[in-house]
């Protein structure tokens, strides 16, 4: 009987596992979409400037190497931090800073209307 129960219980880590692994992710890449957004335009820079200098040297089209460097090493950053996060066991609701992808509000905001100075209380 026991035996008949430990597969399905595989199944549903190795589900978890990959579960994990894909909102990390989805996470790390928006984080380097927008927290990232200075080293995003940084790697532009030098990306274009490493376009120019290869140019010279190689006689192929060192924009399309170049790019697909830059891209290459962004998805490998994201998959292997996923992939770190995911084996080391942390998973995503554990996070305390994760909770827009919960679904959940921040309690530390509150909303203030433009009307409010003069029609609210004031709360201190």
């Amino acid at each position: 009987m026991a035996l008949s129960h430990s597969p399905s219980l595989g199944n549903f880590y190795a589900f978890l596992m990959i579960k994990s692994f894909l909102i990390w992710t989805f996470t790390l890449a928006v984080c380097l979409l927008i927290a990232g957004f200075p080293l995003v335009i940084l790697m532009v820079v030098v990306g274009s400037l490493l376009a120019v200098i290869l140019q010279s040297v190689i006689p192929m089209s060192s924009v399309l190497l170049v790019a697909g460097g830059i891209i290459g090493l962004n998805i490998f950053g994201v998959m292997f931090g996923a992939a770190m996060l995911t084996l080391r066991g942390v998973h995503p609701d554990q996070v305390t800073w994760l909770r827009w992808l919960q679904g959940e509000e921040n309690p530390g905001n509150s909303s203030v209307y433009a009307a409010c100075p003069l029609t609210c209380a004031t709360r201190n």
